[in-house]
């Protein structure tokens, strides 16, 4: 009898990959359940395929508990913030990630893009102007921009995507200065610092590329706004948490021309309403883009992740090689 996987992510309009899970197991698509519909449900599933962006759910002790079959959660992502693995340890409940699966993610390059196109919209008010084209204003002068050649881009992680977006970076012209303690830099015309309030000190731009851990988790707080400079603009896609977002309010309304752009919000899979950047910008502010978790929603970064993750399912079901796209 094939095993039973839940699907809590939506799949159907990524080709193959519902294909790929009904190969080994019989599946069940829930693409956007509450709670309440997952625990209820829980006790039927030897599996969970997920993916955080868009969820409502995060898989821990309530769901877990209630799952008495479950056996592996795959992730479609490399972060799992959205799951205790911990708690799926002590339950000894396998999760399935991307985080090492090298070949597979250095094919991956739309997180980066993104974070480069924050980077632009920004620098050069792109959606502050359009709406107000649309409210029937058309004054150049408060949509005065910067031009990246001028600029010095500070990158906090020198991983995969902080490779990348200081890559692009570096294309346009801009001096770039990289964080990281644990890499050497190796990219032409780019310079490494070893003090985190120094790369803030001296750029202009900071473009954030680190896990979320015990380390990193609220590194950019009160201590390292002191030292940024009044107009800077900060880049984050890697994950909310990543940034103290009080401390981050309390900068921005003490530097107007400061500009915060993120793809990401502290606790934004349990109660992202309820972070003060989000109440924050929701009081008409134009510092602040936020988009959705859309970094790595591409067609082609999906085909490869959800791919991945759905044959990484396979093999832990049926102990077959992983075909990669």
């Amino acid at each position: 009898m094939k095993p039973k996987c839940i699907v809590i992510t939506p799949i159907k309009h990524i080709s193959g990959v519902e294909d790929t899970l009904k190969s080994f197991c019989d599946i069940t698509v829930i693409e956007d359940p509450s709670l309440e519909d997952l625990i209820e449900v829980m006790p039927d599933y030897d599996a969970i395929y997920t993916n955080p962006n868009k969820s409502k759910i995060f898989l821990g002790p309530e769901i877990l508990d209630a799952a008495s079959k479950l056996k592996v959660i795959a992730t479609a992502s490399t972060g799992i913030n959205h799951i205790d693995k911990a708690y799926a340890t002590k339950m000894n409940i396998e999760v399935l990630s991307l985080t090492e699966e090298r070949e597979v993610i250095e094919k991956i390059s739309s997180t980066a893009e993104h974070a480069f196109a924050l980077t632009l919209s920004s620098l050069r008010r792109v959606i502050q102007s359009h709406n107000d084209a649309l409210d029937g204003e058309w004054d150049y002068t408060k949509y005065i921009g910067r031009q990246m050649n001028f600029l010095t881009i500070g990158v906090v992680g020198y991983g995969r995507l902080g490779t990348l977006y200081a890559k692009y970076c570096r294309a346009f012209g801009a001096e770039v200065l990289i964080f990281d303690p644990y890499k050497e830099i190796d990219i032409k015309g780019a310079k490494q610092v070893t003090d985190l309030k120094k790369l803030a000190r001296l750029s202009d731009v900071i473009s954030l590329h680190v896990h979320v851990n015990e380390e990193t988790t609220s590194m950019i707080n009160v201590d390292i706004f002191k030292e940024m400079k009044n107009d800077v603009l900060i880049i984050n896609t890697s994950r909310g948490e990543i940034i103290n977002e009080t401390d981050l309010v309390k900068f921005l309304k003490n530097n107007k021309e400061a500009l915060f752009a993120t793809d990401v919000l502290t606790n934004e899979i349990k109660n992202r309403g309820n972070s003060p950047l989000f109440k924050f910008t929701k009081g008409s502010t134009k510092q602040v883009t936020i988009t959705q978790h859309i970094g790595g929603m591409t067609r082609e970064a999906q085909q490869i992740a959800y791919g991945h993750a759905a044959q990484l399912l396979k093999k832990h079901f049926t102990n077959k090689p992983i075909e990669l796209l």
